[in-house]
């Protein structure tokens, strides 16, 4: 039997940061021992990474791969290579943007007939929950999706429908039978359309105009109604992508009672600021918006309280065209951030400055994704029994974002020019090497995570 010895003088484990050797079986790709790092076993291919940290692979909860029907916006092949580069080892996408939705088990099946073969990393399927759907839920849970993502406001997307609360009182006793989270994009309706009705003669390339068109109250309602929800059906609800601190105390009070309500933000809104935003910058319009510069501080407080559990890309690509970079009109541009070969980095950078450690990090991107996912078992730690899934990472290393870093189908990304701290120098999915330094070595070897 054939093992490999994975050395650094910073290990994050389970218990803290240390330096350690972990060995893993070379033909089952798990991690079968952790002892100390001058404690190789006899015979051992070592691995020595000396001063850089030794992370467990991120998983990204919350990426749009669009394959089938619109690679050519982003696809598994592209999409995944970018997640290697990143230090993500696994991907859980999303049911929308692609054709067909992921709503039911046929289209499900055709999303992995359109992976196979593709994927640098390893990834899973999140099914949809819309309006008209409530009876295909079960039987996605049976076909393997790890939970369901649904919009209280339209997407975007002719094919996949915003849910309104009649609909969720129908959907939400089933989901809550298969004890997998509903994730919800947590804006309403009716905040949006009155401002946007009140912004019709205004500036759409101010970025002043986007953001009051998407204003908090749309969240404040939404988060409202899903903690409800919540606890009127006892089903696990996950907000995504939080924007609005002002939600923090409902979230924490709700939390606090025992519900089960779990919470993500996202790299963008933890980086940058509203303030900062030049008009027709439209590289940074997302949905919900990024807020002021005071919100972005409070959400960081709300990650260092553990009311935010977890940090998502929300990787949202297209192609450039979409995003109206001359016109720069906020009002046509597609709503998406390309981020997903960056996720760890952007985050180091604001996180070291608050004072987090390598350790917080694996938490939001690692552990607590992989809770999310139903993966805890053999993904988001590195553990004995784990699949050897690690990210090098050197956390004092900087450097300034280009083109060339992004990876994805369509480099461009707000984050180019932006100067960050920490750089990933090589990914292991299951103890092989998929990313070396910007090469990708061997064939894609990844696999779809059954829960």
């Amino acid at each position: 039997m054939a093992f490999d010895a994975f050395i650094s003088r910073r290990v994050v484990l389970e218990d803290g940061v240390r330096p350690a050797c972990v060995v893993v079986d070379a033909a089952a790709g798990r991690i079968v021992e952790i002892r100390d790092a001058d404690d190789a076993p006899a015979g051992a291919t070592p691995h020595d990474f000396g001063d850089d940290a030794l992370l467990p692979g991120a998983i990204d909860a919350h990426v749009h791969l669009n394959e089938p029907g619109r690679t050519f916006w982003e696809g598994f092949e592209t999409g995944t290579r970018a997640a290697a580069a990143g230090g993500v080892t696994t991907v859980v996408d999303m049911p929308l943007n692609c054709l067909p939705e992921t709503t039911n088990v046929a289209a499900l099946e055709a999303k992995r007939a359109a992976a196979a073969g593709k994927c640098r990393v390893d990834w899973l399927p999140w099914g949809g929950a819309v309006n008209g759907n409530s009876g295909d839920l079960a039987a996605l849970a049976d076909a393997g999706v790890p939970g369901y993502k649904c919009f209280l406001i339209y997407p975007g997307c002719e094919g996949f429908g915003l849910i309104d609360e009649a609909e969720l009182r129908l959907a939400m006793p089933a989901i809550a039978h298969t004890g997998l989270p509903l994730l919800v994009h947590a804006e309403l309706a009716g905040p949006c359309d009155a401002a946007a009705a009140a912004l019709s003669a205004a500036d759409w390339r101010q970025y002043a105009t986007y953001l009051a068109s998407r204003p908090p109250e749309a969240e404040l309602q939404a988060i409202a109604l899903m903690i409800r929800l919540c606890r009127e059906f006892g089903c696990r609800v996950h907000i995504v992508h939080l924007s609005a601190a002002e939600a923090l105390p409902m979230l924490r009070e709700a939390k606090a009672e025992g519900l089960k309500l779990t919470v993500e933000t996202c790299p963008h809104y933890l980086y940058f600021a509203a303030e900062a935003i030049a008009d027709g910058s439209t590289l940074l319009k997302c949905a919900p918006p990024i807020r002021s510069e005071a919100n972005r501080r409070a959400l960081w407080a709300g990650l260092r309280d553990g009311t935010i559990d977890l940090i998502a890309t929300d990787h949202s690509p297209c192609p450039p065209e979409l995003k109206g970079l001359a016109a720069g009109s906020f009002r046509e541009a597609w709503g998406g951030i390309a981020s997903l070969s960056l996720g760890l980095p952007v985050v180091w950078t604001k996180a070291a400055e608050e004072g987090f450690g390598l350790e917080d990090l694996a938490r939001w991107m690692a552990a607590r994704p992989a809770a999310l996912a139903g993966i805890s078992v053999r993904k988001g730690r590195i553990a004995v029994g784990c699949d050897a899934d690690l990210a090098v990472f050197a956390p004092e290393r900087s450097f300034n974002v280009s083109h060339n870093d992004l990876y994805f189908r369509h480099r461009f990304s707000p984050y180019v020019g932006e100067g960050l701290r920490g750089i990933v120098c090589k990914t292991y999915v299951r103890g092989r090497l998929v990313f070396d330094e910007g090469s990708f070595p061997g064939e894609p070897i990844g696999r779809e995570v059954l829960r």
